[in-house]
């Protein structure tokens, strides 16, 4: 190695022990806790279906608690350590119990003390305990550890607790919370039950928690195992379609998360390229895949998008910020721009604005650059911090309303959606869409034929 080779080595050392800091605050790692994010725009505007009113106490999930899928190794050290960072290979399911300090606390006294809008990161939730269901899938590998076989007793079970939550709700939905870099197990299981409860528990909601680390040091390790456990989210959306009653299959990921989720399309993709019209489809039931500051090289993007992403789910949708200094970290690191940083005008490419402009009904770019909340801490996290950015996520995967619908704008040169200032008063649009009868709505651009001016 050459002189020059060995400055570039150690000035790459340099800006990594920088930046790391940085994304490695995008999670509390040791914390067994998190705050109650405050409640979405649209829960105070009574547009969605939440338990803001619910006489019942914080605690009290529908079914008992909250559906976890993981592929951690289970933990031994006992005293409330449940699975460790190192990947499993196979796939575990159970159920977490959730608590507050006060387990009498209600909804509706959070609501009428108006803690659910000002102050919801005072209340803090932790998990108190998991009832593991098993294994689920067969190994991948030789000589991997048995485990259950298609209908077997965890299986059963987890498609049976499941079903028991689409028999309480109006909407047979499976919701799957992945996470992002630097997180421990408990974290989307307790992001998950906040998520659940503004949906007012409509559904099923599984907290997908991938073995992630916990070491300051984890960026490099931590999305390569995301890519690495992409395999697993295949087998789980493959469980849930054929073995569950759900009619509609929704992912929300996260930062790093965002690549397992986009892996794992891409293979539904390319699994079904050949498919005829006549065999059953991988990811039939996919409605919706929302990926949230996705840490994903731009130009990997493209690619995944030539192999057929847009075929993978009916919407793809994306949410980026200017303000996300986690994302701007991870490109000083890699040397390449992030999904979901927000795009400026001389490095949106000609792909990704024609791709932003002639599929609207395919996919969604949303700006979140200038709405409040957004630039809280790292700017990363605005999918909790946002009572903005949060009800948009909830209207979407409540309603499956198209961004104009939902009171956003689109800007014509580049497809992008942003917030208006009046979004709002927008939003109270949503009163009717809510009358209307159940089922995907109408898209808005079924009569609006495709641009015929070429991307810029």
């Amino acid at each position: 190695m050459n002189v020059r080779s060995l400055r570039r080595t150690a000035t790459t050392f340099c800006v990594v022990a920088l930046l790391l800091p940085l994304l490695s605050a995008c999670a509390s790692a040791e914390k067994l806790t998190i705050g109650l994010m405050p409640a979405p725009e649209a829960i105070v505007k009574g547009l969605l279906k939440g338990a803001a009113t619910d006489q019942r106490p914080i605690s009290e999930l529908p079914g008992g608690g909250m559906l976890y899928v993981t592929d951690r190794v289970p933990s031994e050290k006992g005293g409330g350590s449940f699975y460790e960072s190192a990947r499993g290979g196979t796939l575990r399911a159970g159920e977490a119990k959730v608590a507050v300090q006060d387990p009498d606390l209600t909804w509706d006294e959070m609501r009428r003390d108006g803690l659910l809008k000002k102050k919801g990161g005072a209340i803090d939730l932790r998990v108190t305990g998991v009832e593991e269901f098993g294994l689920l899938e067969t190994p991948a590998l030789p000589g991997a550890p048995p485990v259950d076989t298609p209908g077997g007793p965890a299986a059963g079970k987890l498609a049976e607790e499941i079903n028991a939550r689409l028999a309480l709700s109006t909407d047979k939905d499976v919701f799957i919370f992945i996470h992002g870099f630097r997180v421990n197990f408990e974290n989307p299981v307790l992001v998950g039950a906040d998520l659940w409860h503004f949906l007012g528990y409509q559904g099923a909601f599984i907290s997908y928690s991938w073995p992630a680390t916990t070491k300051v040091t984890a960026y490099v390790g931590d999305i390569e195992t995301a890519m690495a456990t992409a395999r697993n989210l295949r087998e789980l959306i493959a469980f849930i379609e054929t073995s569950t009653k759900a009619e509609r299959i929704h992912i929300i990921a996260h930062s790093a998360g965002t690549r397992l989720a986009v892996r794992a399309m891409d293979q539904v993709a390319l699994i079904n390229r050949h498919a005829t019209a006549s065999s059953p489809r991988l990811g039939s039931k996919i409605e919706n895949v929302i990926l949230i500051g996705s840490d994903i090289d731009r130009d990997a993007f493209i690619a995944s998008i030539a192999d057929g992403l847009l075929t993978a789910q009916r919407h793809l949708v994306i949410y980026g910020s200017s303000k996300d200094s986690a994302l701007r970290a991870s490109r000083a690191i890699t040397g390449h721009g992030r999904l979901g940083s927000m795009f400026s005008g001389t490095d949106l490419s000609d792909p990704m604005n024609g791709l932003f402009r002639n599929n609207p009904e395919r996919i969604s770019y949303i700006d979140v650059t200038g709405v409040e909340g957004v630039d809280n801490g790292l700017g990363h996290s605005y999918f909790r911090s946002s009572p903005w950015v949060s009800s948009d996520i909830l209207m979407k995967l409540a309603y499956r309303l198209y961004p104009e619908e939902r009171g956003l704008v689109r800007d014509t040169a580049t497809g992008i959606m942003s917030f208006p200032p009046d979004y709002i008063e927008r939003m109270s649009v949503i009163r009717t869409a809510k009358r209307n009868a159940p089922g995907r709505r109408p898209s808005p651009y079924s009569s609006i034929k495709a641009q015929s001016t070429p991307p810029r």
